[in-house]
C-alpha cells in the first residue's frame, strides 16, 4: 500500500506522471486502474498527468456522458471509462467492453463499483477529499501492480 497526501491539483497529475515514469521504467505496457472517490476528487487530474507524461498534449476530459475516452501514445491504446453514469452493467457488454482489456492496454476507470467483476485492477487508487488536501491510497491487485507501486514509493 501507498499513500500520499497532495496539497494542490498539480500534485495530482504529478502522482499519474509518476505512475507512467514507474510503468515505463518497468517495461509494462499495459495495466487497469480503478479509479475511485466522489466527483472533484482528481480521477480524471490523475489520468491527464499519465496522459501527458506519455505525450499527449490535447484536452483530456472525463467521459461520463460518453463511457470511454480512448488514445493512443507510443503506439499503446489507453481507455479512459467513467461509468457514473451508467445505470445498467449490461450496457457494458454491448458495447464490448471486454475487447477493450488487451495486454497492451492501460485502463483507467473510474466509478468501477459500478461494473462490479467486469476486470480485475492492477492498481486500485482511492482519493479522498480532505478539507484543503487529496489523501491517496494505492493498492496491489496484481503482480504487475505489486511492481509498479514498489517503483512509486
Amino acid at each position: 500500500m501507498f499513500k500520499k497526501t497532495l496539497a494542490q491539483p498539480e500534485a495530482m497529475e504529478q502522482l499519474g506522471a509518476e505512475l507512467y515514469a514507474a510503468c515505463r521504467a518497468l517495461q509494462v505496457n499495459g495495466m487497469i486502474v480503478y479509479l475511485l472517490g466522489d466527483l472533484g476528487a482528481g480521477k480524471t487530474t490523475f489520468v491527464r498527468g499519465f496522459l501527458q507524461a506519455m505525450g499527449h498534449t490535447g484536452i483530456v476530459k472525463s467521459p461520463t456522458y460518453t463511457l470511454v475516452e480512448p488514445y493512443t501514445l507510443q503506439q499503446h491504446p489507453i481507455y479512459h471509462f467513467d461509468f457514473y453514469r451508467l445505470t445498467d452493467p449490461y450496457e457494458l457488454e454491448l458495447m464490448g467492453i471486454r475487447d477493450y482489456f488487451q495486454d497492451d492496454a492501460f485502463c483507467f476507470i473510474e466509478w468501477p463499483e459500478k461494473a462490479p467483476g467486469i476486470a480485475k485492477s492492477d492498481l486500485t487508487i482511492r482519493i479522498e477529499i480532505m478539507e484543503t488536501t487529496r489523501s491517496v491510497i494505492i493498492e496491489s491487485g496484481s503482480d504487475r501492480g505489486k511492481d509498479a507501486l514498489q517503483r512509486l514509493k
